[in-house]
């Protein structure tokens, strides 16, 4: 496979350094993508260098993953106009640790084969470099002038933020030192990354040819936004985590569930390994009834079994289910509390202690005197002689029925749904 021609097709090359596709096809060459630590986990801002690496790898190349320890204490300016925090050397080692057991999860880095991939960490040559050695042996082969002209210092000295400090403005040389160790000790020709690391990624090759006289290239993905402007993977409680502590499979399955028709179109071909034909012909068949929504289906499904599991997926569809379709009690009980209280989120909630509950109390005085579900105990008795009234997904047979603690969800929560929508959630304490 060409890996270039895989990435056009699928909207994911920005700029690429030329030669980068000669030197493709010229040998398996081994590439990399920085990672920063911030977290001990990655979130779907990650995905996009992560499925670019996944593609390298398949067509015959070598990846690196390379997590900033060193960088991550500097933080890159790019993109940003504000100076970030920087993080103790034990608070990296602890996100690395979660971020490469992820990262085994998603590439192979464990088979014999030439082209397993690797991961790095830039701490571990960075950190012996004294001050006067980096300006020495990196510092005199890149100009002020040249750096000053790219566009992420740029942007900080028209006046954007706080202007910039010397620790940020040295990260360029620091990222184009990863690549020039990368270069000499591992055969590294290639860096990839977002958009906004196109300066940092051209230091880097520049310092390769003026230190080494040898040639190295780059290449990046534009940087993914929604179709109405606003930033990819953010929601209204911040990141889309791929640890399920952080953002469990069930928020996650709904996220890509819940993307719009154009975002859907551009994310199936930049988040899926699905193949050319199979994406069009889906494509096509969304376009003929978008109200069925096929291609957020298959984006959720192939998504939320690439980086949770196949169980994971039932249970998140399974979840769905119960808030839009037929569910059966069994399905109800069978949700983690988690997932439970993330499904019903948004309905209104009743407090209810759990002396009042007793050894048993009427189905209709709780949910009249202990939780204003209903306006009245006559309304109440009419809607369930009417059929209209479910306790925990099963039906009220009669105006005389009793609820025990026995009912209760998760030893706690109990779901009164009136008609076919409007539910109410009762936590007893």
């Amino acid at each position: 496979m060409n890996f270039v021609e895989e990435l056009k097709w699928r909207g994911m090359i920005q700029d690429m350094v030329p030669g980068t596709e000669e030197q493709l096809a010229k040998e398996m060459t081994t590439a990399y993508v920085g990672i920063d630590p911030t977290a001990d986990s990655l979130h779907i801002g990650h995905l996009v260098s992560i499925m670019i690496l996944k593609h390298f790898q398949r067509c015959g190349h070598k990846p690196i993953f390379l997590v900033g320890g060193a960088t991550g204490m500097i933080g890159d300016p790019s993109g940003k106009s504000l100076e970030r925090n920087l993080l103790d050397e034990e608070t990296l080692r602890r996100n690395q640790e979660g971020i490469k057991a992820q990262l085994m999860h998603l590439v192979d880095f464990t088979s014999e084969a030439p082209n397993a991939a690797e991961l790095v960490n830039n701490y571990d040559w960075m950190k012996n470099y004294s001050f006067l050695e980096f300006i020495r042996d990196i510092g005199k082969h890149i100009t002020v002038n040249y750096m000053m002209a790219k566009d992420s210092v740029k942007k900080r000295f028209s006046g954007e933020g706080d202007g910039m400090s010397f620790t940020e403005f040295t990260y360029q040389l620091v990222q184009g030192c990863d690549f020039l160790h990368l270069y000499l000790h591992k055969n590294c020709k290639l860096q990839m990354g977002g958009s906004d690391q196109w300066g940092n990624i051209t230091t880097g090759t520049e310092l390769i040819r003026r230190k080494t006289g040898g040639e190295a290239f780059g290449l990046t993905c534009p940087l993914i936004k929604k179709s109405d402007g606003t930033k990819f993977g953010k929601t209204e409680s911040g990141n889309v985590w791929l640890d399920a502590r952080y953002t469990s499979p069930y928020k996650f399955y709904q996220f890509w569930l819940n993307v719009s028709d154009e975002d859907a179109e551009r994310y199936i071909k930049i988040f899926t390994m699905l193949d050319r034909e199979t994406i069009e012909k889906l494509i096509d068949e969304h376009r003929q009834a978008p109200h069925l929504r096929v291609l957020q289906k298959t984006l959720a499904k192939e998504l939320t079994c690439m980086i949770h599991s196949e169980a994971e997926y039932e249970k998140a569809v399974a979840a769905s289910g119960i808030l839009f379709g037929n569910a059966t009690a069994d399905a109800l009980r069978s949700l983690d509390e988690q997932t439970f209280l993330q499904v019903f989120e948004g309905v209104p909630r009743f407090d209810v202690s759990a002396s009042a509950l007793g050894g048993g109390i009427s189905f209709v005085n709780l949910c009249t005197e202990q939780a204003a579900i209903f306006p009245s105990k006559g309304e109440a008795r009419k809607l369930i002689q009417g059929g209209g009234v479910s306790l925990n997904k099963e039906k009220v047979t009669g105006v005389d029925a009793t609820v025990s603690a026995s009912d209760l969800i998760s030893g706690k929560y109990l779901l009164v749904q009136k008609g076919k929508k409007n539910y109410f959630l009762i936590t007893v304490q």
